[in-house]
């Protein structure tokens, strides 16, 4: 059984046990609660696969939070010849680790 789900903007194919990054919450999220995913666009049971339109209506994942960790570190240069315009710096996106517990269609 996996679902579909989107999240931020993006989409992700999940199951249950598996572990996950998505965006970093505007909120503070402490490791070990529980985040909601019910923007869900499709469910696959063992009787056959439901799709939404866009989204299934009742249907809901649940995840646990593992932890905070941030991504790879990200060089950003800007240049502009001739004009001794030369610039560098870094980025690492901060992302959060979940591991998805339920599946309810």
């Amino acid at each position: 059984m996996y679902a579909i789900i989107e999240d931020s903007g993006c989409q992700f194919k999940v199951e249950e046990g598996q572990e996950l990054r998505i965006d970093m919450r505007e909120q503070e999220v402490e490791p070990g609660t529980e985040i909601l995913f019910d923007r869900v666009l499709a469910v696959r049971e063992p009787s056959g696969l439901r799709v939404g339109k866009p989204l299934l209506a009742g249907a809901k994942v649940t995840a646990e939070v593992l932890e905070e960790v941030q991504g790879p570190k990200l060089t950003v240069q800007k240049f502009r010849r001739r004009k001794n315009y030369r610039r560098r710096t870094g980025h690492r996106q901060p992302f959060l680790t979940v591991k998805i517990t339920r599946i309810q269609a």
